[in-house]
Formats: structure tokens, C-alpha cells, sequence
């Protein structure tokens, strides 16, 4: 896997950008059909909720797309996040990443 000192997307800002934004949809509609609470999509679209696998199979269902693509964000949010986290700073300079 390719990283890059860019941050990548969030799952927040690839739901509201990529997926709710175009789609007209608000954060009550969008738990409607999830079939959560609100509160539960609005953590979603501001980075205080991780995507678990029952989330995404439940976007998946939603937005017609797979499992995968919502946890490969997840995952790439992650794994950026502990490589430049204060405790890997040092590790990943030495590696000149």
C-alpha cells in the first residue's frame, strides 16, 4: 500500500461529499434507511464514528456498493493516522516516509 503524507478522505467526508451531497440526502434520511439513529449517522459524518462491519454492510445496502469500499476508507484513515501519530513520527522519518 502506497502512503503519502497526504491525509486521505474520511469516511465522513466521502459520505457527505461523495454520497449524501449529491444524493440530496440529509442525516435523518439517511438513518431512516439505514435503519439507525440519527445521532448514530451524524458521528459517521463528523469523524467521531469508526465504520464497523455491520456498518458497512448496512452503507453497502444503502448506497449499492460493496462492504469492502467502506471499510478500505476506514482502514486507510487508520493506518495513516498510526503512522503519523506522535509515537511513530520518529519511526516513519528514519523510513522517509
Amino acid at each position: 500500500m502506497l502512503m503519502t503524507r497526504r491525509r486521505p478522505a474520511t469516511v465522513g467526508e466521502i459520505l457527505v461529499e461523495e454520497f449524501m451531497r449529491p444524493l440530496g440526502l440529509t442525516q435523518g434520511t439517511l438513518a431512516a434507511a439505514m435503519g439507525v439513529q440519527r445521532k448514530h449517522v451524524n458521528e459517521l459524518c463528523n469523524d467521531r464514528r469508526t465504520v464497523t462491519a455491520a456498518t458497512a454492510l448496512i452503507l453497502a445496502r444503502v448506497f449499492g456498493n460493496s462492504p469492502d469500499f467502506w471499510l478500505n476508507v476506514q482502514r486507510r484513515s487508520d493506518l495513516w493516522e498510526a503512522m503519523h501519530s506522535a509515537g511513530n513520527v520518529h519511526a516513519s522519518n528514519a523510513q522517509g516516509t
